[in-house]
Order: C-alpha cells, then structure tokens, then sequence
C-alpha cells in the first residue's frame, strides 16, 4: 500500500464532508413529503437514506471521540491504510462518474424504519456531520495509522482511525448520490 500523507488525507476529508453538508442543506429546502417518498416499492426514502447513515453515525463517532481524546501517541506525518481498509473503502466510494459501482444490501442492524420524521433525521445528521468535522481537525494530532477502531458489523475486526474516517465518509457520498437519485425519480 502506499503511504498517505496524513494531513493531506484528513483535509481531503474535511473538504469531502463539507460537500456533504452543503448538498444536505439543499435538500433540506424540499418538500417533507418529497423527502418521505420511496421512488418504487422495496427502495428507500431520502429520510430512510440520511437515517441509515445516521445509525452509522451513533456507532462511529463516539468511538472515535473516546479514542483521540484517550490518545497519548503523537501525530505521524503519513500512514499506510491497510488492505481491508482500503477495500472498504474503495467498494463504498462512487465510481469516478459519480455513478455506484456495485450494490450492496444493508445489515439488520443499520435499516431505517418508515416512519421517521423528516426535520428530526436530517437534523441529526447536521450535528453528526459538524461533529465529524471537529473529529477531523482533531485526529491532524494523532497517529491515524496507528489508533484502530472496531467495525459495527464485526467489533473483533479493526480498521485504522485513517481507513474508518476514509469509509466512513465514501459511505456517506454514495448515499447522497443515491438521495439525489431518489430525489429526481420522485419528483418525476
């Protein structure tokens, strides 16, 4: 694998989550009952897309929280992600079309329900995108290569504190190309 400058990856990041949020305050200006609609049977809504990362969300970042602030190790300028890490990462992120390169089905654990309130999800997923932000800033003064944290489907596997934030976020850009999918179909 090649080595990653550290702060470089973690301000492509912070850059990557800054999309994000811009793009959910736009959709933050639509209908509620645009953002509740499923576009066909089977298939989730835009609010039933933004909860499913939202669970995501109550997983990851306190986990994340807790380790840099328990953290005594020093920043390393670079760190080499690992195999199962970029794996991950690279099965999650778009294609370079911006088209989804395969699909995946969710776990048990992470599908939304149907009836949510629209306000009170994308809100939350405001809050959890700032405080990623801050989880960014914060993680350019520890070792991202060596600070690991346990996958929410398997807590026995591990990823590098680099490779989760990097998963992590692709996870969110492909639902938000699939939000603007659903958007479009719904409105047409």
């Amino acid at each position: 694998m090649k080595k990653l400058n550290s702060t470089n990856t973690l301000e492509l990041l912070e850059n990557d989550t800054r999309q994000v949020i811009l793009q959910l305050r736009q959709i933050q200006q639509q209908d509620p009952e645009v953002l509740l609609q499923v576009p066909a049977p089977g298939k989730w809504s835009v609010v039933q897309n933004i909860e499913h990362l939202n669970t995501y969300g109550r997983y990851y970042l306190p986990r994340i929280k807790k380790l840099i602030a328990g953290s005594n190790k020093g920043y390393e300028p670079s760190y080499t992600p690992g195999w199962l890490g970029n794996y991950f990462t690279n099965a999650m992120l778009p294609g370079k079309n911006g088209m989804i390169k395969n699909k995946m089905k969710a776990f048990k654990n992470h599908i939304p329900p149907t009836d949510l309130d629209s306000h009170t999800v994308l809100n939350e997923f405001l809050k959890q995108e700032e405080e990623l932000l801050d989880l960014l800033n914060k993680a350019k003064k520890v070792p991202i290569g060596k600070l690991r944290i346990p996958i929410s489907i398997a807590s026995f596997i591990t990823l590098k504190l680099g490779d989760t934030f990097r998963f992590f976020i692709a996870h969110h850009q492909r639902h938000f190309i699939q939000i603007h999918n659903i958007i479009s179909a719904v409105k047409n």
